[in-house]
């Protein structure tokens, strides 16, 4: 969920000094944080998803998301493009790392186990995303750049990016008074964790349906796909 993300659900460059403040030694050496490596500039290893990480994962990733943040808001030089909008778009790396492996746990091989895990992170997703959204220093930069470029219009594609921005924010609740912003990360919260229950409801309701198909039907499909379907279905005792 990290800034790139944070709009689309349910999500910046620092010293090692920073980094490390706020990381723990799991964190670091968790491995759905590390960094890629192999040919195409890093694939991810799937072969060492272990749910045990998953919660670490997701909790040091946002902790240094934030920290990420912070540093752009807290910035001394005046707000612009560069210094703003694009480390914005830097931030949140390792925690875009680990979504990678949330999405495929979530979408694809999802278990009770880890049901628990999204279940108890929903919450936790939404505090991340106002902690940004509401961050009044952040805001105010972002602001800054979009009123000046209405005087004083950028390149194209920043000019979109900068409207995009500060749109997402407002409509995010950033220029809401106080106890506004409080109600409205409330009602966030409470929408993630419903959701998130629902979906994780529905999942488990429909990881048992079962189709059973006669040879008639099987055209089009792949003899691959129809051994290892009549394997499954053997095992349920409807062989052939």
């Amino acid at each position: 969920m990290t800034f790139r993300n944070l709009f689309k659900h349910a999500p910046l460059i620092l010293g090692c000094v920073l980094i490390n403040s706020c990381t723990t030694q799991t964190g670091i050496n968790n491995p759905l944080l590390q960094e890629w490596a192999g040919p195409y500039g890093g694939l991810p290893a799937f072969d060492q998803i272990d749910i045990a990480d998953v919660e670490d994962a997701m909790v040091t990733g946002m902790e240094l998301s934030l920290a990420e943040i912070e540093s752009v808001a807290n910035n001394p030089e005046a707000p612009n493009f560069e210094n703003t909008i694009v480390e914005m778009e830097r931030s949140g790396a390792a925690l875009d790392r680990a979504f990678r492996y949330y999405g495929i746990l979530r979408s694809n091989i999802s278990t009770s186990a880890f049901r628990e895990i999204d279940v108890a992170l929903a919450p936790q997703f939404a505090d991340y995303s106002a902690k940004i959204t509401q961050n009044k220093r952040l805001f105010s930069r972002i602001k800054s750049i979009y009123q000046k470029s209405l005087q004083s219009p950028l390149e194209d594609d920043q000019q979109r990016v900068v409207e995009l921005t500060y749109k997402s924010f407002e409509m995010n609740g950033a220029a809401l008074d106080s106890i506004s912003k409080a109600r409205y990360a409330d009602i966030n919260r409470e929408l993630s964790s419903l959701y998130t229950t629902f979906s994780n409801n529905v999942l488990h309701d429909e990881e048992n349906y079962v189709t059973f198909l006669t040879k008639d039907q099987l055209g089009g499909l792949s003899d691959g796909y129809i051994k290892s379907a009549a394997r499954i279905a053997t095992a349920k005792g409807q062989e052939g």
